[in-house]
């Protein structure tokens, strides 16, 4: 196989050295300023410090290892922290490890192995995934950390104090899976492998028990009306439109108060509740403050937290979307910019699992198919209001089709001697242009020209949007109008292209502002 993404580095790195040429056109480093003015007076958020943006991934539960949707959550958020440095915005990154609850206490017991040692294992997993594939996190934040037990803590008080938490008795159906209560509506009837009759989530599939104990809980049902009305009227805050609307339905139901601490007796791996040693807090309660801890809570978060935007999976969008709101509505605080929903990647149409042997290694194919290849196609190909299928197959043709024959042979044309014996970024040449068209300039060049002019701004539009993938797909296709075009004028089959530098000019200038928007989406030089 070709390494095509090899050929779309040495194309930045072509265009670089004919930018440098004294032959470098000011037209089209006027066109370069102009992209960057206009991304700069970008503003998207209100606060004290308007050029501030804070992103985050969820933080991953450290119960397994690192797979293909993990790495796509942390390419979206470094995809987008990256437009944002762009744009000249002082970018905080962050992601990291979930590390409290049963079932990692239950993993530990079972690997025999003492519960943070355990966690510290397969957080290092994850990190050198991340250093792997070049996610320019921040911050990489640890439950385990002090820090964040600090932050925990100060939340729970502020709950605790407002009359938000109360102690009762809570009895329901558990997933320890899922690590949550469920209630009857959400439960169903299955048969287990050995052919016992079992409940389980309607939502996950796991296996669910009932449960009865005396814990704290949450006035969920408080801040219904006010999550409700805050969607309502910031019809962005959950993207895209499809998971807004499920959280809309979801807001027509009453909302339980939730449980948000476990007995110590059950639960010991965890931070205890302040003020009683005998119960433990709810690990989703413990994981959603991670964002808090990461912007400086309880004292120096302002900020950070003013200009917060989430990125998670479809899986957890009750957590963030409800759960979490009302958490932050309960202490005080201003609820997130944006809440960005990510879809799954499945193999073969089936969700990857052990036991089917479909999980994809995603640090093993980011070696097979480089680095950059891998964050190409997760963030062209993923699409995120639908289940997204992954195969190798879909890899070698999207990469070889897009970056290596479509980019790189672009490229290669531009800087081939039949067209460009001189080796130059050509100057812009007005007598190729007139103001009216016609003469040495076809119509398909004025096309061209035109198309280069609004890429940066139709790609600034779909980034604000956050959907990369739309941002690519029109990258892509201004590549393929240009290579289009290079097809008419055929400088291959001996047509000779004279003292006109206009078709050149176009190409080139194409070719320069493919790099700057693609830039985004690869790893950034070591």
């Amino acid at each position: 196989m070709r390494t095509p993404f090899l050929l779309f580095t040495r194309s930045c790195k072509a265009i670089y050295r004919l930018q440098r040429s004294p032959f470098f056109s000011p037209v089209s480093a006027l066109c370069r300023q102009q992209t960057i003015s206009v991304l700069r007076n970008t503003s998207t958020v209100s606060c004290e410090d308007d050029r501030s943006y804070y992103i985050t991934t969820p933080i991953f539960y450290v119960n397994a290892s690192p797979h293909l949707g993990h790495l796509y959550s942390a390419v979206i958020a470094d995809c987008l922290h990256r437009y944002k440095l762009l744009q000249g915005f002082n970018s905080k990154f962050a992601t990291g490890t979930d590390e409290h609850g049963l079932k990692i206490q239950q993993a530990a017991e079972a690997a025999g192995k003492d519960p943070l040692i355990f966690c510290t294992n397969v957080s290092e997993r994850f990190k050198h995934l991340f250093n792997s594939c070049d996610i320019s996190y921040t911050d990489y934040i640890r439950t385990t950390e002090q820090r964040h037990h600090q932050a925990v803590k100060h939340f729970w008080s502020v709950l605790w104090n407002k009359g938000f938490i109360y102690k009762g008795s809570y009895e329901g159906w558990y997933s320890t899976q899922d690590e949550s209560f469920l209630t009857a509506l959400q439960v169903g009837d299955a048969v287990d492998s050995s052919g016992n009759e079992i409940k389980v989530s309607l939502d996950s599939g796991h296996k669910v028990e009932w449960m009865k104990e005396e814990n704290y809980m949450f006035r969920l049902s408080a801040f219904r009306s006010q999550v409700l009305e805050w969607l309502k009227g910031n019809p962005r805050a959950i993207q895209p439109e499809l998971f807004y609307q499920t959280v809309l339905q979801w807001l027509q139901e009453d909302l339980p108060d939730l449980s948000v601490s476990r007995q110590r007796s059950r639960l010991q791996w965890g931070i205890p509740v302040p003020g009683d040693a005998d119960q433990t807090i709810y690990v989703w309660l413990d994981a959603l403050v991670n964002y808090l801890t990461v912007a400086g809570y309880p004292d120096k978060h302002n900020q950070w937290w003013n200009v917060a935007h989430h990125i998670v999976g479809k899986d957890i969008l009750k957590f963030h979307a409800l759960y979490w709101p009302a958490f932050l509505l309960g202490a005080g605080l201003p609820l997130p910019q944006t809440i960005y929903v990510h879809s799954h990647w499945t193999v073969g149409g089936k969700k990857m699992s052990k036991s089917l042997g479909n999980v994809v290694d995603p640090l093993e194919r980011s070696k097979k198919f480089t680095t950059d290849g891998m964050r190409y196609f997760l963030l062209r190909q993923g699409v995120p209001d639908s289940d997204c299928d992954y195969t190798d197959d879909k890899v070698f043709k999207l990469l070889n089709s897009e970056l290596a024959d479509s980019l790189g042979g672009l490229l290669n044309r531009c800087t081939a001697p039949a067209l460009n014996p001189a080796q130059v970024y050509t100057a812009f040449c007005p007598q190729s242009f007139p103001s009216e068209q016609g003469c040495r300039a076809v119509v398909e060049d004025y096309h061209m020209l035109d198309a280069v002019k609004k890429l940066p701004a139709v790609v600034e539009n779909h980034y604000e949007s956050m959907h990369v993938y739309k941002a690519l797909e029109a990258i892509s296709a201004c590549v393929r109008q240009t290579n289009g075009l290079v097809e008419w004028t055929v400088p291959f089959e001996g047509r000779a292209l004279g003292s006109d530098t206009g078709v050149l000019f176009t190409r080139l200038e194409n070719l320069s502002m493919d790099k700057q928007n693609l830039y985004k989406t690869k790893k950034a030089k070591k």
